[in-house]
C-alpha cells in the first residue's frame, strides 16, 4: 500500500522536458562596445535573481549545455546563469534572447576572454585554466560542433552600438576603444 501511494505521488509531479544545447558554447563573444552592459545590470538584482531561478529550474538544475547536474559538477556545485544574445556586427545591435544555465566551467568556457584575463593576471591556475578549456571542447567535440573563427568581418562604428531589450535600446557604456582600455587596464597596440 505504501509503495502504490508513493508511485501514485511520483507521477503526478511535473516532468521537465528541456534539451541540451551545446552549441550555446560556441556564442561569439560579447563586442567591446557592450562590455559592462547587461540586462541583469539594467534591470536590476529583483529581475535578475528570478530570471536567473526560472531558468535552472527550466532544466532542473542541470547545466543546458553539457547537462550535467549541478550537484555532479566539476568545480563549484552550483549553476551559473548565462545570457545569450543574438549580434548584428554592421548596424551594431546585441540582441538579447534568453538566460539559460551552465556549469562553473562552461560558463567560464564562453567567457574564454575574461579567463585568460583571469589566467594572465594569476587569478586562476594554469591548471584550473586547461581543466576548463578542455572541458568545453570535449562538450563541443562530443556534439560533433566546429567551433567558428572569431568575427573579422566589417563592424559598426563604436557610439553605434546598442543593447536591445525588448523594444528598449541601451547606449554603450565607455565612450571609446580608449576608455574601454583605460577601465579594464588594458594597453592598446597601435595601429600602423
Amino acid at each position: 500500500m505504501f509503495t502504490d501511494n508513493l508511485t501514485k505521488s511520483l507521477d503526478t509531479r511535473p516532468v521537465v522536458e528541456w534539451s541540451r544545447r551545446p552549441e550555446i558554447l560556441l556564442l561569439p563573444q560579447i563586442p567591446k562596445p557592450l562590455h559592462g552592459l547587461a540586462p541583469r545590470v539594467i534591470l536590476g538584482q529583483k529581475w535578475w535573481d528570478e530570471t536567473r531561478q526560472k531558468a535552472y529550474k527550466s532544466t532542473d538544475l542541470h547545466c543546458i549545455a553539457c547537462g550535467v547536474h549541478k550537484t555532479k559538477a566539476k568545480g563549484p556545485k552550483w549553476l551559473e546563469a548565462h545570457e545569450v544574445y543574438r549580434t548584428d556586427y554592421l548596424v551594431g545591435r546585441m540582441y538579447f534572447l534568453e538566460v539559460v544555465p551552465l556549469c562553473h566551467f562552461c560558463h567560464n568556457f564562453i567567457h574564454q576572454g575574461r579567463l585568460q584575463a583571469l589566467l594572465d593576471k594569476s587569478q586562476i591556475t594554469h591548471q584550473k585554466f586547461t581543466a576548463i578549456i578542455r572541458h568545453g571542447e570535449r562538450v563541443v567535440l562530443k556534439a560533433g560542433l566546429v567551433k567558428p573563427p572569431p568575427y573579422e568581418g566589417p563592424m559598426a562604428e563604436w557610439s553605434q552600438w546598442r543593447l536591445v531589450i525588448g523594444r528598449k535600446m541601451y547606449k554603450p557604456r565607455f565612450k571609446s576603444m580608449q576608455d574601454w582600455a583605460n577601465h579594464f587596464d588594458v594597453e592598446l597596440e597601435d595601429e600602423e
